[in-house]
Order: C-alpha cells, then sequence, then structure tokens
C-alpha cells in the first residue's frame, strides 16, 4: 500500500471529467465460478456466505451529485444516460440543486460516512482501508478502483449507500461496478463482493426508532394526543415494472414486490418499537419519467392532503441513507409545505447519516462476511431477513430492459459464461 490514504484520496478529487464510464459490455467469470468477479468465498453463489473472506478494502459506492452550478446538467445526464431526456427537460429537476447553489449534500455526506466507517473499523480490530466512489459523479468508480488496484487492494467488499432491494437500490450498483471494471481494465485484476442489503440490520432500523419515538412525543408535548397523529414512511418511487422484479420474485403477492415488502417490514419494526398505537402508512416521494408509465404510488402529498382526521404529521425518510437533496427538497420544503397548507402540526425524522448505531451497523456487515458468520446468527430485527449476499439470477432487473452486465450477483445458467 502506498502512503496516501482513501481518505485523501477521495478529498482531493478536481477532475473536470463529466461523463460516467461507459456501459459494460462483458463481466468476467472465472473458471469453474458461478458469480462475476466475486472473491474465492462468494464465487460458488450460495445466497449467503458462511466461510471466511479475504478482503483488502473496503468500496463504499455512493449515488454522487453535483458540487457547481456547472456541474449540474453533466451530473443530471449521468443520471439519466441511455433514456434520450433533452437538457430543457432535465432543467426540470436542475433547479432543485440550483436552489442549493449548485451543490447537492450527498457527496460531503459520504465524506463523512467515510471518514466514520474507517475510524470505527479501526477502533474495532479490523484493518480495512476505506475507498470511496460514486455512480454519477466524481470520485468516479472506475478512478477509485484503478487507485485502489495503483494501492496494492485486489479484494474489495463493497457497500452501496442504499438499503433496499430493486434495479435503482441495487442492480443499478452493480451494472455500475461491472462498467467500472471495464472501464479501468481490471476485470482480471479486482475482486469485487457486496454486503447485504441492510434494511433489517438493527444499526440502520434504530436511529429511526429513536426518531419516530422523539417527535411522537414532541407531537405530544405540544398538545396532540396519539389517535391526532399519523406517521408517514417516505421513500423513493420507483416504475411499477422495477417493482415487480425486485425482491428476487419472492414477493409477487405483495403491491410493489420486495421493495415495497421490505419497506413495510421496517416501518412494522420501527412503529412495533416507536409509537405501536400510532397510525402510519407507507408513501412514495421523487416520481419522475412520463406521467403514462405507471410509479408506486401514493404520492407523499396526496397522502397529506388526504389526512382529514389528523392534525400532526410525522414524516420519516424510511428509504434514504443521508439527508440528501430528495429529503431536503421533496420532504423538507414541498411535504412541509402541503402539510402546512393543510393545517397539519409537521416534523421530519433524520436519517441514519453517521449516527453510531448505523455505522456500527456497518462495520457489523463487513464483519460477518470476514469471518463468515452463518445466517442464523447476524443481526436481524425485521420478519424479513437477513437478505442474500449474493444477489439471485434476474433479481431486480429492469422492468421491459434488456439485462446489463453485472456482477455480485449469481449467473442465470443459460448465459452460457
Amino acid at each position: 500500500m502506498n502512503d496516501t490514504s482513501p481518505q485523501e484520496i477521495s478529498n482531493s478529487t478536481t477532475s473536470r471529467r463529466e461523463e460516467k464510464p461507459p456501459q459494460a459490455t462483458r463481466v468476467h467469470v472465472a473458471p469453474g465460478a458461478h458469480v462475476a468477479s466475486a472473491t474465492p468465498a462468494a464465487q460458488g453463489g450460495e445466497a449467503h456466505i458462511e466461510r471466511p473472506g479475504s478482503y483488502d478494502a473496503v468500496l463504499l459506492s455512493g449515488f454522487g451529485g453535483p458540487e457547481a452550478q456547472e456541474d449540474v446538467l453533466p451530473f443530471l445526464r449521468n443520471v439519466t444516460r441511455g433514456r434520450g431526456i433533452p437538457d430543457e427537460r432535465l432543467e426540470e429537476v436542475a433547479h432543485h440543486y440550483r436552489a442549493f447553489g449548485g451543490v447537492s449534500p450527498i457527496n460531503d455526506h459520504n465524506r463523512e460516512l467515510q471518514a466514520a466507517l474507517a475510524a470505527a473499523l479501526e477502533a474495532a480490530g479490523i484493518d480495512l482501508p476505506v475507498y470511496w466512489g460514486n455512480r454519477n459523479w466524481a470520485p468516479y468508480l472506475d478512478d477509485v478502483l484503478a487507485q485502489a488496484v495503483s494501492d496494492g487492494v485486489r479484494r474489495l467488499l463493497a457497500i452501496p449507500t442504499s438499503a433496499y432491494s430493486s434495479y435503482s437500490s441495487c442492480r443499478q450498483y452493480r451494472e455500475d461496478w461491472a462498467d467500472a471494471l471495464e472501464s479501468a481494465g481490471l476485470q482480471e485484476q479486482l475482486q469485487i463482493d457486496k454486503v447485504r442489503q441492510f434494511f433489517s440490520h438493527p444499526g440502520f432500523v434504530q436511529p429511526f426508532v429513536a426518531g419516530v419515538a422523539a417527535a411522537v412525543a414532541e407531537a405530544e408535548a405540544a398538545g396532540y394526543a396519539r389517535a391526532q397523529i399519523e406517521v408517514l414512511f417516505s421513500t423513493h418511487s420507483i416504475p411499477s415494472a422495477d417493482a415487480e422484479n425486485s425482491g428476487a420474485g419472492l414477493f409477487a403477492e405483495v403491491d410493489g414486490g420486495g421493495y415495497a415488502a421490505q419497506h413495510l417490514a421496517v416501518a412494522e419494526r420501527i412503529m412495533e418499537e416507536a409509537a405501536p398505537e400510532v397510525a402510519w402508512q407507507l408513501v412514495y416521494q421523487s416520481r419522475s419519467g412520463a406521467p403514462t408509465t405507471p410509479w408506486l404510488e401514493p404520492d407523499i402529498n396526496d397522502a397529506i392532503a388526504e389526512l382529514e382526521s389528523r392534525s400532526a404529521v410525522i414524516i420519516v425518510p424510511v428509504g434514504f441513507v443521508s439527508d440528501h437533496l430528495e429529503v431536503l427538497w421533496d420532504l423538507d420544503r414541498e411535504a412541509r409545505e402541503t402539510a402546512e397548507e393543510h393545517g397539519l402540526w409537521v416534523r421530519r425524522v433524520a436519517t441514519p447519516g453517521v449516527d453510531p448505531a448505523f455505522v456500527d451497523g456497518l462495520v457489523d456487515l463487513v464483519r460477518e462476511r470476514v469471518i463468515g458468520r452463518p445466517v442464523g446468527q447476524r443481526a436481524n430485527t425485521t420478519r424479513i431477513g437477513p437478505w442474500f449476499d449474493v444477489c439471485r439470477p434476474g433479481c431486480c432487473a429492469k422492468g421491459g430492459a434488456a439485462p446489463r452486465p453485472a456482477i455480485a450477483e449469481l449467473i442465470p445458467s443459460e448465459s452460457g459464461e
């Protein structure tokens, strides 16, 4: 390893490169393996890896965000690549970023999380540096992977900054890792596993439990009875076709598939611990795309408008890891305005961010793969989980689209590779 830390590398990124890596044309599958670009422990494709894994570093993977006004449109072009959306339509979203000076808070959040995770791993006696790379803006994943290999890294354990199963929150990360490996020419040099989807880990759930309990207590102190309060668990809406493919097809009976089922399980657990007598529902936000394409509903603003029998609303951004732009704009601005227009007392619960419980939970996810912890001994606090270490064939595929090369999943036998 060299003397430059991954933290220093991420913080020193000043590239004006505007385009993310091109899409991969193939994935590398070692002879006899069933998972592309996997370490020996995961190459067999078992759902849960129960033997120790050897890693050189951790890869924290973020969505990315602009950090100046001139970054906004190039960033949005990266996000929407392949969809043919003209710049004039992208400007309809760009004004959200421009209202904050063209700067998304997500990169700073990930810098803080990278530092907190590195410190917590060191404190736990786990000697693994933490690299951070983004899918849609600098530091780009291919640049970070190239730097990691230059530092002597050959096996990475990746942590996406997304807790649930869907195309955009899981598979697209795995596609972008495949893109980055091919773009950097590292398909046969670098192996990448991923931690399980962590929606059900108590480290992710407990900060929300504490937040909901505190918000309910505040509402009661303001004079609202529990029967007057409604808790709205908000997450990013996704196309209904994507939702049907989420969760390895295990929740076909649930409207919204595995994506909705996982969120519902988390919300149920939070309310059981924080406020079992208070009414709640799962709602969606940040819908985009053609209005004729079905997306998951109800929209949070529509749900708020229909709370005729309530006097107070508590908004819980349960689908998000940090208070990034979609939380600040869609919830703190638009949803709050809707609630106030309807005369409702309103509070918004914080996301996990760098809450010590969340950071320790990520450390635990790393530890369970390092030691090969049996699935029955893994931390899990909802009726669903622990989730898979290796994604099942075709899990979270993009609805209506041909599959793209992706890693960290069991390759379907008909793939021929």
